[in-house]
């Protein structure tokens, strides 16, 4: 029998190509903010990324990496040795080459046209699901505070559209006015993010819809506000900074709530306070949403199609939020396993023609008990 030792599986090797402006692996990856594509790469525990002139001294400053390679270095050799046209693949086969790198794991939104091109010059190119970077769900301390942070933010945007709805009149036709003009969503969208921006965050497609516009849980929002019917605030700042979000929804009526409005209401709320109790480390996110399902066909309000459209509780009881606005674990049908250090939303929400909408959406961090609402800002419907 022989007695030779098997030598080591070698890990393959990360490679992600993107702007990290837009892509957050590889902002998680590199912690700083880039426009334009640049290579990113981790091998043995080592991050690695390969930069332009342009961006070179900055993310010697900025980046959260081990080494930084000139990309005009990688250019002048392979010029050097007969290429007149370097591309991409080029370098990388070079990089690659001297470290003896011929396995690699990219995400699923890797550039195909790249990814074939490390195949043909005989490299392993695997695809990862997200998460790329398996310890992205659990948020460290620094995270958490980032998404407190954002979450403040978003607290200050609807803070001065509220101030908004209080301070218009009702006029006798329902409609909302200041200044003696109608107020519309869109004026009272400008004021929330013009908070926000002041802040140095990021405002995107903030949400403020009317009555059977907040049917659409997406709609966000336009033309004249209406008083005595739910008026939906939903904002996700990011910040400009560090690059996480907030996630902050509320419901409220200037004026007087309908009475099944205002059941609808008492019944989300409720729903919310039964995920606060059963999210915690090992809590099944498909089984949570189940429970506040249940509660709002015992209170009446059933989800299915009426008319030809979708009425009820029809999206997910929350999501996790970091870098991505939504991203994993999820709380719905087939939702993930929750575990401490989880960030998610928990924002239930039931929708009628006719009725309006209503949702209600704080974030918490899971702990191995329970969990920490993150956010602050109080539940109040009318104003």
């Amino acid at each position: 029998m022989s007695t030779r030792k098997k030598r080591p599986t070698r890990k393959r090797t990360s490679l992600i190509m993107a702007a990290s402006e837009g892509d957050s692996n590889m902002l998680y990856a590199t912690g700083f903010f880039v426009p334009d594509p640049f290579i990113f790469f981790e091998d043995g525990g080592r991050k690695t990324i390969v930069m332009s002139d342009l961006e070179i001294d900055r993310a010697k400053k900025e980046a959260s990496v081990d080494s930084i390679l000139s990309l005009s270095e990688f250019q002048r050799r392979l010029q050097r040795q007969g290429k007149k046209t370097v591309s991409t693949g080029d370098v990388l086969e070079l990089v690659f080459r001297e470290r003896r790198i011929r396995s690699l794991v990219v995400p699923a939104n890797f550039p195909v046209l790249l990814a074939d091109d490390l195949r043909l010059r005989r490299f392993s190119v695997a695809v990862k699901k997200d998460p790329f970077f398996d310890d992205r769900e659990k948020k460290n301390p620094v995270e958490v505070k980032n998404i407190q942070d954002s979450i403040r933010v978003a607290e200050m945007g609807l803070e001065a559209g509220i101030k908004a709805l209080k301070r218009a009149k009702i006029g006798k036709d329902r409609y909302l006015y200041l200044g003696g003009r109608r107020l519309t969503s869109e004026a009272v969208k400008s004021i929330v993010n013009t908070s926000m921006m002041a802040q140095g965050w990021v405002p995107s497609h903030t949400i403020i819809s009317c009555g059977n516009q907040c049917c659409d849980p997406h709609n966000e929002g336009h033309g004249p506000l209406r008083a005595h019917t739910s008026i939906i605030f939903d904002i996700f700042p990011r910040s400009q900074k560090t690059g996480y979000f907030g996630d902050l929804s509320r419901t409220l009526v200037r004026g007087r709530a309908a009475g099944r409005l205002r059941e609808a209401y008492e019944a989300v709320r409720r729903g919310q306070e039964i995920a606060f109790q059963l999210i915690r480390d090992g809590a099944q996110g498909s089984s949570i949403h189940e429970k506040i399902l249940g509660l709002f066909r015992e209170r009446g309000f059933s989800t299915g199609k009426i008319n030809g459209r979708m009425q009820g509780f029809f999206h997910g009881t929350g999501h996790g939020l970091g870098l991505d606005i939504h991203e994993s674990p999820r709380i719905g049908v087939g939702g993930s396993t929750l575990r401490a250090g989880h960030v998610v939303t928990v924002e239930p929400g039931l929708y009628y023609i006719g009725m309006g909408g209503v949702r209600l959406e704080d974030a918490v961090l899971v702990t191995s008990n329970g969990n920490r609402n993150l956010t602050r800002y109080p539940k109040i419907l009318e104003i």
